[in-house]
């Protein structure tokens, strides 16, 4: 049954297969760069598909932050713990929505487009999934901006960071539409936000942060495997959602 859903779905895409101006004009643009430079092709596709340049890098910053010598340094890992809490939310809320709204086609299964493909590309990559909204778009720029509220340098360099190596790479390789990166930033950007309510922030981080103080050891522990599933975009609690859906569709 579940399998037939996400036909439908995905037949259902094939009908108002008109793209806004906004998305084709930018599409375009960018496309006109590949196969000009075969070093630009391949290292962008490396960015777009390795950890490392994407979730590793925030990941990073994130122990810089909560480590950073600072007057307010428990409200610094305030912000820090809701803005994890507040990233997971967010991919929550655009895989939510992407499989709630109707199914829209990424760029790269779109054989009207014209597109040409970059070197190392797979055109077999994330068939099936919806583009709209983009999930790294929201759950990295909920980190960015909680960031941002400990340190505005480093929030800025992160933002443009989650821009250059996470947004603009997967236009390129045909991943998103400009409007999936624009409406995940905004989800993610929002959800963040709810970190500057005061009793909102104490009530996420309360627990957390007391039971830091008692068990730091098995704290930070934790803490790592929390940043390690941040470093993977948290593919394995995805994984372990999907199967959960199946199982529940496969029941019903």
């Amino acid at each position: 049954m579940g399998a037939g859903l996400d036909q439908a779905r995905y037949d259902a895409s094939y009908r108002g297969r008109s793209l806004n101006s906004f998305d084709a004009g930018i599409i375009s643009f960018i496309n006109s760069f590949v196969h000009r430079w075969f070093a630009l092709d391949v290292s962008v596709a490396m960015i777009a598909t390795n950890t490392l340049f994407s979730g590793g890098a925030l990941a990073a910053l994130i122990w810089w932050a909560w480590f950073r010598s600072s007057k307010n340094q428990n409200v610094d890992r305030e912000f820090l713990s809701c803005g994890i809490f507040t990233a997971f939310l967010s991919v929550v809320a655009a895989r939510g929505l992407a499989e709630l709204l109707p199914y829209r086609e990424r760029p790269i299964h779109r054989p009207e487009l014209h597109l040409r493909m970059p070197y190392m590309s797979d055109e077999n990559t994330i068939v099936h999934w919806s583009s709209f909204p983009s999930d790294h778009a929201a759950m990295f720029c909920a980190l960015a901006l909680s960031i941002y509220f400990v340190s505005r340098r480093a929030g800025i360099a992160a933002f443009c960071y989650v821009f250059l190596f996470i947004g603009v790479p997967r236009l390129y390789m045909g991943f998103h539409y400009p409007t999936d990166i624009v409406v995940g930033a905004l989800i993610g950007i929002g959800i963040a936000w709810l970190s500057r309510i005061d009793r909102f922030r104490r009530t996420v981080t309360g627990s957390v942060l007391l039971y830091m103080e008692r068990a730091p050891g098995i704290f930070y522990a934790g803490f790592f495997i929390v940043t390690f599933q941040i470093a993977i975009t948290f593919a394995s609690f995805r994984h372990v959602a999907r199967y959960l859906l199946q199982l529940i569709r496969g029941g019903t």
